[in-house]
């Protein structure tokens, strides 16, 4: 069945790949972004899914812009959770500034979103929220207590948040992708992420087809008895 979804970050890297898979699979998409309207058009001139901005990490910038979507398209459905950013250094060197703008929007934005769209779903008895973690929020990152925090933050609250939608028929679930070949990744000098990739069973990073591919499947009505996890997605990186 077609329902409407909404992906946060989804005009670039891993959630240009899950708004793709998802309309391929028939829903009506509408991709978030925060700032670079020029990424934004191309991505709708390129795929046809029309995308709109607002902050996610700004409580009324979400209820705002999700309440357009719903005007323009229907009632949300879906909630892919994506959107992040990464402000990296070691505690030490670490501003406050950078500590407060990844929590407000990497989990802060998780939150706004559930605000804005999990009682519609509850009211109406089918929803799907999905939420993007990560590996480092599993096992933790040198210079990353930051980042680290807010996306385990994200796996305790997709936990807290599934027990409140479970008999409403709404499931919560997370994905904590490894390392993905993706614009963030590339940004990580050559001797660095050669290390990264010797540490991954696999023997490579991952695409961001197949994070998008696991959301696919927790979006669907096949996946109605799974709520409350986090699927692993890193090539046997880390084994949690």
């Amino acid at each position: 069945m077609a329902r409407i979804a909404i992906v946060t970050g989804g005009t670039r890297g891993i959630g240009k790949a899950i708004c793709l898979a998802l309309k391929e699979d028939g829903h009506t998409v509408v991709a978030n972004y925060g700032g670079n309207d020029d990424a934004a058009k191309r991505f709708s001139d390129d795929t046809g899914i029309p995308a709109v901005k607002f902050d996610v990490g700004d409580h009324q910038s979400v209820l705002d812009g999700c309440k357009q979507v719903a005007s323009e398209h229907g009632y949300v459905d879906i909630v892919v959770n994506n959107a992040g950013i990464t402000r990296d250094g070691t505690l030490h060197k670490m501003s406050w500034d950078d500590w407060n703008e990844v929590m407000r929007i990497n989990l802060g934005g998780c939150f706004n979103m559930a605000k804005a769209c999990f009682p519609g779903m509850r009211e109406r008895g089918w929803g799907r929220i999905v939420n993007i973690g990560s590996i480092n929020g599993q096992a933790g990152q040198y210079g990353q207590v930051n980042y680290a925090a807010a996306k385990s933050g994200i796996h305790g609250f997709t936990k807290a948040l599934a027990q409140e939608g479970a008999r409403s028929g709404v499931t919560v679930n997370a994905i904590a992708p490894g390392y993905i070949d993706t614009d963030m990744v590339a940004a990580v000098p050559p001797q660095v992420l050669e290390k990264i990739v010797a540490k991954i069973p696999v023997g490579r990073l991952g695409q961001a087809e197949e994070i998008a591919r696991g959301v696919r499947f927790l979006v669907s009505d096949e996946a109605g008895f799974v709520t409350g996890s986090t699927m692993s997605i890193n090539g046997g990186q880390h084994m949690y």
